[in-house]
This record gives structure tokens, sequence and C-alpha cells, in this order.
């Protein structure tokens, strides 16, 4: 019988922490991965925000 393996690399949602405060209708959302082994702590990573035509920071949320 083979052993189970358990996968370390699980789907995040990361959403634009800027876009919230700014009033504006609609959201920035990306899907990335990580590895929870070497990353734990959730994610903060900068991406492009087309609505704010701007470089923003991107939260990962649950």
């Amino acid at each position: 019988m083979a052993k189970k393996t358990k996968e370390a690399r699980h789907q995040i949602i990361l959403e634009c922490t800027e876009h919230k405060t700014s009033g504006m209708p609609g959201t920035s959302r990306y899907i990335s991965t990580k590895n929870k082994k070497n990353t734990p702590e959730r994610m903060e990573l900068k991406k492009y925000n087309p609505i704010l035509k701007k470089m923003t920071v991107h939260k990962e949320i649950k």
C-alpha cells in the first residue's frame, strides 16, 4: 500500500488593500499558490491594480 502524501502547496487569493478604502466599485484579486511549510504566515505582494491603474499591496485572504 502506498503512503499518502500531503500537498505542501495550496491555492490562495490575494486582495488589494487600497481598493477597499478608495470607495470605487469592484475588487482587484489574484489567485496564486504558496508552500505552507516555508511560509506559514499570510503573504503580501505588490501587484498591479487595473482599476486604480497603479501597483498596490495585495494581502492573502481566507
